[in-house]
């Protein structure tokens, strides 16, 4: 059983309201942070935790925090970044639906390290019954002393803001946040400036995501050098997995990074397998824009090494033979899948969701979806598989945000894994509509020899 830091309570009847938050030790961390320690002392044991950015990136985010500018007079702002759009990751709204007030607590206190009296959490607009559960617990933070002027009698003042975004992807990028929040079309900024210098309403700016913010809890609670004992290497404390697709129990799991990729989706404590006694085929183990991997890369390094699940193991090879953590997206799919219409899909989702601002992006996607649907749909040639690598090459790495990145990656890895699939839906047009699923044979095991 692994250790829980941020879920430990979240089964407790009532943990949504304060009541029972604060009885069974709810911002505490916000009287020490306050009355203990100041922000800089907070920074630094952020910064000992070793706590990475939870929304994608992995950055460090006491390093991050570090970076914020501190002009005299000027107000600094901390944005929670809730625009959890990202397709196969929910566990943002896990944490806000169930833990509302533990999400609230590592709100204050990094807004008080960080010098943000003004604090917003900019949520995703499907989300709207959440936004009534995190306003409720607002007041009830603010009726108990822990919002509002002079907290605690510390002097500080906070107030936390709720704002809905209107259900564009390109807004879980910072700069289109910023602007989304500004009342502005969301598009990406070009950086520099970075946000930690002029972010929203040009004032410095941190921006978070829930889970990481959250976690500032439990690292407060019980100092950065202990956090940092969970985990491994660069990897520490817990993680949240979504996991969806073809197992027997989809769910948000938190993890300790230690574990191996085959025990998460085999053991009875996590995924618990793979259902009616189907195969693993593939695996795309961070959120839909990372690459996908086939069976005998996801459970083992190119190497041969057991894959676990953290930072470090997953991207063991590149992009040639791994892949990336990203947003903990965990999306299994079995035996009976097929690959062409899996691509075709996501594809179709990011040529939706490109703000157009930039050409590769706003026709780039645009291409591949069409290609990837007359591939899908066996009206597809074999030069049409080279053309979509050559598209996506021209994409990543010439966009303002990686969205451009975030469409281009999965077609790419696709087309490197399961390039005979896509091939088999050319050759066998007939078949390959008919039966709308693809190549079993990516889901046998293939034994990689470890080098000696």
């Amino acid at each position: 059983m692994s250790k829980k830091l941020l879920l430990e309570k979240a089964h407790i009847e009532g943990i949504r309201f304060y009541d029972v938050y604060r009885r069974e030790g709810g911002y505490r961390s916000v009287e020490k942070a306050l009355k203990e320690m100041g922000p800089e002392a907070i920074v630094e044991e952020v910064k000992k935790s070793g706590l990475r950015g939870r929304g994608g990136a992995g950055f460090p985010a006491g390093m991050k925090w570090s970076f914020i500018a501190k002009p005299e007079g000027v107000p600094r702002h901390l944005v929670c970044n809730a625009d959890e759009s990202e397709p196969g990751t929910f566990k943002d709204r896990y944490l806000m639906e169930f833990l509302p007030h533990l999400l609230i607590e590592g709100l204050i206190v990094s807004s008080f390290a960080l010098g943000s009296n003004a604090t917003y959490i900019y949520i995703r607009g499907e989300y709207a019954w959440i936004v009534d559960i995190l306003e409720h617990a607002i007041e009830e933070a603010r009726a108990n002393g822990f919002l509002g002027k002079n907290i605690l009698g510390t002097g500080f003042d906070c107030e936390i803001y709720v704002h809905r975004g209107a259900g564009a992807y390109i807004c879980g990028e910072e700069t289109a946040l910023i602007e989304s929040l500004e009342g502005k079309r969301g598009n990406p900024r070009i950086k520099p400036p970075f946000p930690a210098v002029q972010g929203a309403w040009l004032r410095p700016t941190v921006v978070n995501n829930v889970e990481t913010l959250a976690a500032v809890v439990p690292i407060i609670n019980m100092g950065g050098e202990e956090y940092a004992k969970i985990g491994v290497g660069k990897s520490t404390g817990t993680k949240l997995i979504s996991a969806c697709g073809n197992i027997n129990k989809p769910g948000v799991y938190e993890i300790d990074m230690t574990i191996s990729v085959e025990e998460f989706i085999y053991s009875d404590e996590y995924c618990g397998g793979i259902p009616n006694g189907k195969r693993l085929k593939a695996c795309i183990p961070g959120g839909s824009s990372v690459p996908i991997l086939p069976a005998n890369l996801l459970l083992r390094t190119a190497k041969g090494e057991t894959r676990l699940m953290n930072y470090e193991s997953l991207s063991d090879g590149g992009f040639a033979t791994g892949s990336m953590m990203g947003s903990g997206g965990f999306i299994v799919l079995d035996e009976d899948q097929c690959i062409v219409k899996n691509t075709y899909t996501l594809a179709r989702f990011y040529r939706h969701e490109s703000c157009g601002q930039c050409s590769p992006c706003r026709e780039g996607t645009g291409w591949m979806e069409k290609l990837l649907l007359r591939l899908e749909n066996g009206a597809g040639k074999l030069s049409d598989i080279d053309l979509l690598w050559d598209i996506q090459r021209k994409i990543e790495g010439n966009t303002i945000c990686p969205l451009g990145d975030a469409a281009a990656w999965p077609v790419a890895a696709a087309i490197r894994h399961f390039r005979d699939e896509f091939e088999w839906h050319v050759l066998h047009p007939d078949e390959a509509v008919k039966r709308n699923y693809g190549l079993a044979h990516y889901a046998d095991p293939i034994h990689v020899p470890v080098a000696g």
